[in-house]
């Protein structure tokens, strides 16, 4: 089974990144209802690792914080492979994930030790983008590189699983995780 774990939006962050969507003028925007923030992806997992790393995700404790989703920018240098929206700066965020990540290695995961660059990504480019395409993506986020959405309240995380299909992917909550506040 591919899981992942990740912050599920609320509606109105939802509609403000379809909202910008909306003037995208390539690339294939993302559904807004996969719209997630990953905290770490797990990859292919058997039934039995999965039940161990949702037994410890529920062990995790963390006080409600405020996020804000601020600022576009993309993956793959001159060869952009996908458009994001990144996170104003929030240290209980990446708390969080660290959390994230120790309950994986407990549960006997081998995980990797990536930098970790919080994003929603909202779309995907093909190959080699050019000419009038990378000018109009590039015209694109200059005019909307202030973007922000307003701030929300994290007081949740969720482990999904990830069903790939010609369609994209389709995103099932497994496990819901709510704050639990550490004092």
């Amino acid at each position: 089974m591919r899981v992942f774990v990740a912050i599920d939006l609320p509606d109105n962050v939802r509609d403000a990144l379809a909202d910008v969507q909306n003037d995208l003028p390539v690339g294939r925007a993302m559904a807004a209802e996969t719209f997630h923030l990953t905290l770490s992806f797990l990859d292919e997992q058997p039934r039995h690792v999965v039940s161990s790393v949702d037994r410890n995700l529920a062990e995790i404790r963390f006080d409600p914080f405020p996020l804000c989703l601020r600022g576009l920018d993309t993956f793959g240098g001159k060869r952009p492979k996908l458009l994001w929206v990144g996170v104003a700066a929030a240290p209980a965020l990446r708390a969080l994930r660290d959390k994230v990540q120790r309950a994986a290695v407990r549960a006997g995961l081998d995980m990797p030790r990536t930098r970790f660059r919080p994003h929603v990504t909202l779309a995907r480019f093909h190959g080699n983008m050019r000419g009038d395409a990378f000018s109009r993506l590039s015209g694109f986020m200059a005019h909307h590189g202030g973007f922000a959405t307003q701030e929300f309240t994290v007081d949740r995380f969720v482990l999904f699983r990830s069903i790939l299909s010609a369609d994209g992917a389709v995103h099932q909550q497994l496990a819901t995780y709510p704050a639990i506040c550490c004092g």
